[in-house]
């Protein structure tokens, strides 16, 4: 989850299957341990993360914060994009050499948990160190994962549906909280017939939507240990999705190909674009429209089967500096100074210190904060599931063989069987 939303998860997918190649190449890489000290009593801590230069303009400034507050402490920096980040981490972690603190998501902490590389924080929080307290809607526990917390979130977000607000009302549709998913088709459908647009970008490869559909029919893209449902299942969600883009109501996939780095939503190719509400911001900057955030669509007209996802600061198990770490990950989580200067770069601020002392003032922030005061005050919010290990090449799987299938390359039930035998080699990895 970072700056350029569906752009920037769709190149990171691709390279997401190459985890296990990049850890073999690292068996001389590095020799253990992370940061170092000098002899007046200074450490020196590692510090990682992935996004743009804007990132890590905000992130440099925190950090001169942080080495004024404490002149023991220096933070020794690194970013890069997603998949430069991944990469060069894999070979890292492989080599027993991982930064003391980095950026991290679900769906690697039981990954790199089961490796060993991840610091189990709660003895840091016990120490008084690290505090849990005011984080926002419960969102400290997406980086509690069998006991463990293995991460703390800096920012919030959760699945939203962007809209082209023109579009919208010219077709007289008016999204409420609680509508069906036949109803969100239907309005597709409306649009497409008399706006002469598709409705959607297309859905049906997205897993986290995936994974808010099968909730709210009491199941789960993932269990702890593996995959929440069938191929029946899968059948049924893929089979409908390349049917609605025969119909011409979703976008022609190759037209979405062309449209890149643009999302076909801003390229005015289709009304509306699932995805994570913090990544609403580019739409405003690739377009020349205006764009809302709608609710998630329903199968009973009232659970949406949404959660808070967050990006968070991990700690390497390999750190000679846990205490230092941890107030890093304090200061950097909890100082409303540092709010004010990363907004809401890597999500909705995750600490009410945080969230009280920014207050936007463009639109697509002010927007992106209220959806999420909706959503929280609609009552639908629940617990995401720990994703198993493998789950980020799960993620890539999805995506690549659901775009297959829409181009007609793959015969959907072909796809499904494909998908199913993916997920199963890298869920036993």
């Amino acid at each position: 989850m970072g700056n350029n939303g569906s752009v920037e998860r769709r190149t990171v997918l691709k390279a997401a299957g190459a985890s296990v190649a990049a850890l073999g190449l690292a068996a001389t890489t590095g020799c253990g341990g992370g940061g170092s000290g000098a002899g007046d009593g200074t450490v020196t801590i590692r510090y990682a993360w992935w996004g743009a230069d804007e990132r890590a303009k905000r992130i440099n400034r925190s950090i001169a914060l942080f080495e004024k507050k404490y002149p023991k402490i220096k933070v020794q920096t690194d970013f890069q994009d997603y998949v430069a980040f991944w990469e060069k981490f894999q070979t890292q972690a492989a080599g027993g050499n991982p930064p003391d603190v980095f950026q991290n998501a679900v769906g690697f902490l039981r990954k790199y948990d089961k490796r060993g590389i991840l610091l189990d924080l709660k003895s840091q929080i016990d120490a008084g160190n690290l505090s849990l307290k005011n984080f926002r809607a419960g969102v400290e526990k997406v980086g509690q994962v069998d006991g463990k917390q293995l991460g703390i979130p800096v920012g919030s977000n959760t699945m939203s549906l962007v809209v082209d607000e023109k579009v919208f009302e010219k077709a007289g549709v008016d999204p409420k909280q609680g509508w069906t998913w036949d109803e969100y088709f239907a309005a597709l459908k409306r649009i497409h017939d008399t706006q002469k647009v598709a409705g959607d970008t297309g859905y049906f490869s997205i897993m986290y939507l995936y994974d808010l559909y099968l909730r709210q029919n009491g199941k789960a893209f993932f269990t702890e240990d593996g995959l929440g449902f069938d191929e029946a299942d899968l059948t049924e969600w893929w089979a409908d999705g390349y049917n609605r883009v025969k119909a011409g109501i979703i976008t022609d996939p190759k037209r979405v190909e062309q449209d890149k780095p643009k999302s076909s939503l801003s390229a005015g190719h289709a009304a509306s674009e699932f995805t994570w509400d913090n990544f609403t911001v580019r739409y405003t900057a690739e377009g020349d429209s205006s764009y809302g955030l709608a609710p998630i669509p329903t199968t009973d007209g009232r659970q949406t089967g949404q959660y808070l996802a967050s990006l968070m600061l991990s700690a390497s198990a390999h750190t000679k500096h846990p205490e230092e770490v941890a107030r890093f990950i304090d200061f950097m989580v909890h100082d409303p100074e540092v709010g004010k200067i990363m907004g809401y770069d890597r999500g909705i601020l995750a600490t009410t210190e945080q969230f009280d002392a920014f207050q936007p003032s463009d639109a697509p922030s002010k927007a992106i904060a209220q959806y999420e005061k909706d959503v929280a005050a609609a009552g639908v919010l629940g617990a995401i599931t720990p994703h198993p290990a493998g789950a980020d090449t799960v993620e890539a799987a999805f995506l690549r063989i659901g775009g297959d299938m829409s181009q007609g390359t793959t015969k959907v039930s072909d796809a499904v069987k494909q998908f199913f035998s993916e997920a199963k080699t890298a869920l036993s990895a």
